[in-house]
């Protein structure tokens, strides 16, 4: 009997990730074609154009929206594997494979002994609330690369150390994936990684690094938590305006630079809390580097200033490896991002103009996505702590010691 459950839940996992994965891509192949703007512009015209420049041999360092460490090249390339479809077809195509292959070790790890298929399911029901755009952005190859490096983490961590590596030379945040890591092999082969692939790009092609002075010029983007001082002020007569700037929507204008700063100010803080924790951390369980690692990237995503739609997905993906671990205790605060992911959904593509032009709606939907991630960080912080920093309660009663001394002593 329960073999026979199993086989049915794995086949309703299966057939779930499947329907929901054509309808994916019915969207980005507009077979249907999803409300709001046009989210598969960004492959078709800006990650077409890179491809261009990047198959030349050097980076497109003429172009300020391109902000990304120098293996992101890898993924704007990787469309040439399939050299019979078009570039943008490729693309969504590869991206379904990522996809497949987070899923497939999600199944697979919450089969073995001590996990559960809770994160399997996390992953089939995440990914489809993003909508097309997760399959219009390369974010989604970037997180299948995280959960490969959490999930081989407790068995190998020399590859969880390279894959880490990778991940933080494709777009930075997988770096964060080692604040719960213990074994110095796995710091010492994501090192080993990080060097290996600059070094390479650095001999390689012009210019791999020129991405983080774009990075240091961006302002506030309107989806970012930093970005609601603005939506309010503009109706009450802030003079700013709402500008396509470094690649992503941003406001421009008055005390924008001061926001900035303090959204910096506020990743500096989470830093600074993740380091308090470290020291202070005395019990390491299976699931406490995922679970550090879901926090870490939730802290960093809140303060940031740009809080795009695919940075979901990162989210999401850590989530599911969580939830792998049947001692994991970031069930809420899933559920919390989950439901913050069909926010997002509703904000962008469905609703976009209306957060651009900061009406109350637009504004609503934006303070209650922030609202869920904000609580989920604090919530997840507040767990992680109680569970690896304070100290384990006794169960001792309290005069048990004495009275059973007392006792073995008397006639």
């Amino acid at each position: 009997m329960k073999t026979t459950g199993g086989v049915r839940s794995l086949t309703c996992l299966l057939g779930t990730w499947g329907v929901t994965r054509l309808v994916l891509l019915l969207f980005v192949y507009k077979v249907w074609i999803f409300p709001g703007p046009d989210v598969t512009s960004d492959v078709s015209v800006i990650y077409q154009g890179w491809f261009e420049v990047l198959r030349t041999g050097t980076f497109p360092l003429d172009d300020v929206t391109w902000q990304y460490p120098p293996a992101a090249a890898l993924a704007i390339l990787s469309p040439a594997l399939l050299p019979f479809l078009g570039y943008a077809q490729a693309f969504f195509l590869l991206a379904c494979a990522a996809d497949l292959v987070a899923f497939a070790l999600l199944v697979y790890a919450g089969r073995r002994p001590g996990k559960s298929p809770r994160g399997a399911w996390v992953w089939v029901v995440g990914v489809p609330l993003l909508g097309p755009t997760v399959y219009s952005r390369y974010d989604l190859m970037v997180t299948a690369v995280a959960v490969a490096a959490l999930l081989a983490g407790g068995r190998h961590p020399r590859v969880m150390g390279a894959l880490v590596g990778l991940g933080a030379m494709l777009k930075v945040w997988p770096a964060l994936l080692l604040v719960g890591v213990r074994r110095r092999s796995a710091w010492l082969a994501a090192l080993l990684s990080v060097a290996g692939l600059a070094a390479l790009f650095a001999v390689s092609m012009p210019g791999p690094f020129a991405f983080l002075t774009f990075q240091r010029d961006r302002g506030t983007e309107v989806e970012s938590l930093g970005s609601l001082v603005f939506h309010i002020a503009r109706h009450h007569g802030w003079a700013g305006q709402v500008l396509l700037n470094y690649g992503s929507v941003e406001f421009v204008g008055p005390y924008v630079s001061q926001v900035s700063t303090a959204a910096l100010f506020l990743t500096g803080m989470a830093f600074g809390w993740l380091l308090l924790w470290r020291l202070a951390a005395t019990r390491f369980e299976a699931g406490t580097a995922a679970d550090a690692a879901f926090v870490a990237v939730l802290m960093f995503t809140v303060t940031s200033r740009v809080i795009s739609p695919q940075y979901m997905v990162w989210l999401v993906g850590l989530a599911a490896v969580c939830l792998c671990f049947r001692g994991s205790r970031m069930g809420l605060p899933t559920v919390l991002v989950l439901v913050a992911s069909l926010v997002t959904l509703l904000e962008f593509p469905i609703w976009f103009s209306e957060v651009v032009q900061s009406t109350t709606f637009g504004v609503c939907l934006l303070v209650v996505r922030n609202g869920l991630l904000v609580a989920a960080a604090l919530l997840g912080s507040r767990v992680l702590w109680r569970a690896t920093a304070r100290p384990a309660a006794s169960t001792r009663v309290p005069g048990q010691a004495t009275r059973t001394s007392e006792t073995s002593v008397s006639p």
